[in-house]
């Protein structure tokens, strides 16, 4: 493995790309970084965490995660795990302020053009019309998820964003399958609800 090009890393699955970071190589863990730095940004964004602090929570998950890969038995865990590491850093959070997440602005975070961390709705080949409906319904979608309830936002991002079981869901937040079932069906009818204007 040693004699791998970047690109080749780039197209081994994730189970591969684990194992491979697990051996101390230092290309597989720059790829699965690279990977999953996005998803971890955009997770805190969602989760209302405070704007200054976004940067520093997805480095130290990172750092997290790249110092204890190895100690990770199961890499078919791997998104579970990951999943902890940004709850628990996002609880922590909120202990150190001891005070409710403030909601988010859809502006400053999600309208930035130079902000890599936004998750589009994209498509080359619509037209400039479409583009614009698209753009707004991610709007939308993001603004409704960061004001739903904060253990209704939580299961979804997870879900959604991180894209755990249900099983995996209820480990990390501590609640049984049928809880984190119910909320989420709950979390996704509030966004149909919210949606059907523009779906009709």
């Amino acid at each position: 493995m040693k004699g791998l090009s970047k690109r080749k890393y780039k197209e081994m699955n994730l189970y591969d790309l684990i194992c491979t970071a697990q051996e101390d190589n230092y290309d597989a863990l720059e790829e699965l970084i690279r990977r999953e730095q996005k998803n971890i940004y955009a997770s805190f964004c969602y989760l209302g965490a405070s704007k200054e602090n976004i940067s520093d929570l997805t480095q130290e998950a990172l750092l997290r995660m790249s110092k204890n890969i190895k100690h990770l038995k199961n890499p078919r865990l791997f998104k579970s795990w990951l999943g902890q590491i940004v709850t628990n850093l996002f609880y922590d959070e909120l202990r150190k302020k001891q005070r409710i997440p403030d909601s988010l602005s859809i502006d400053s975070y999600w309208l930035n053009d130079d902000d890599d961390c936004v998750l589009h709705i994209c498509d080359n080949k619509l037209n400039p019309d479409e583009k614009t409906m698209g753009r707004e319904l991610t709007d939308i979608i993001r603004e409704m998820i960061c004001k739903l309830p904060e253990h209704f936002r939580l299961v979804i991002i997870l879900r959604e964003l991180q894209g755990l079981s249900y099983e995996e869901i209820a480990k990390i937040t501590q609640t049984n399958v049928g809880t984190v079932k119910s909320r989420i069906s709950r979390a996704r009818n509030k966004l149909q609800e919210c949606l059907k204007p523009y779906l009709t």
